[in-house]
């Protein structure tokens, strides 16, 4: 199957990789979709099946690992899985559309390496790690625990941006946006390698 491109948007949690994703898809010109994941935890709050996550048991997770039914998967605590179904980039691939992913460092770096070609993958960074602990600190979801929990896995994320095509600082979300747009409508109309869309952003 040919399919469409496929872009990858990562990020330390707070970095607001979500917000940029959202407005992109937005953007009828991009002709995006949002590629649900799967998880086999069970729902939180308003999260609908199918809409946030495909929710599936643990048992049932398993079976599509072993079944090689994922094109990434993660086990983020014990029985606690993420993943990306093939079936469902297959799915949008078929609507004619382009995918569009909000995802961890570990998922998007795996789907880039299993498309190459096809995958722009953008590492979001926030200006800086004591940035990222204000905005944390402003959500007031979390406790000081869980949020010292975070910087600590940032700081370990942020150490794989050289790995992504392109690295969006964003310091001024207006500003983050339009480079995310830019860069998204380059990868889509172009045949050419990611790493050129990368040098032709930065001219």
């Amino acid at each position: 199957m040919k399919g469409g491109k496929l872009i990858v948007f990562s990020a330390p949690s707070g970095s607001g990789k979500t917000t940029i994703v959202r407005h992109l898809l937005k953007q009828d010109h991009l002709n995006l979709a949002f590629s649900v994941s799967a998880t086999s935890r069970q729902p939180r709050g308003a999260e609908k099946e199918g809409e946030d996550y495909y929710f599936i048991s643990t048992e049932e997770f398993k079976k599509h690992i072993k079944n090689n039914d994922f094109l990434e998967w993660e086990e983020v605590y014990r029985d606690n899985f993420y993943g990306t179904l093939q079936s469902e980039v297959n799915r949008l691939w078929a609507m004619g559309k382009n995918v569009i992913f909000d995802i961890d460092v570990v998922g998007g770096l795996r789907i880039k390496k299993k498309y190459p070609e096809k995958t722009l993958a953008v590492f979001v960074e926030p200006p800086s790690v004591e940035e990222l602990k204000i905005r944390l600190k402003k959500r007031k979801t979390e406790d000081d625990q869980k949020i010292n929990m975070r910087i600590a896995k940032a700081s370990i994320e942020m150490a794989t941006a050289p790995q992504f095509d392109h690295v969006i600082v964003n310091d001024n979300l207006d500003d983050a946006l339009k480079q995310a747009e830019t860069l998204v409508l380059k990868h889509i109309s172009s045949n050419t390698d990611p790493e050129t869309v990368k040098e032709d952003s930065e001219e």
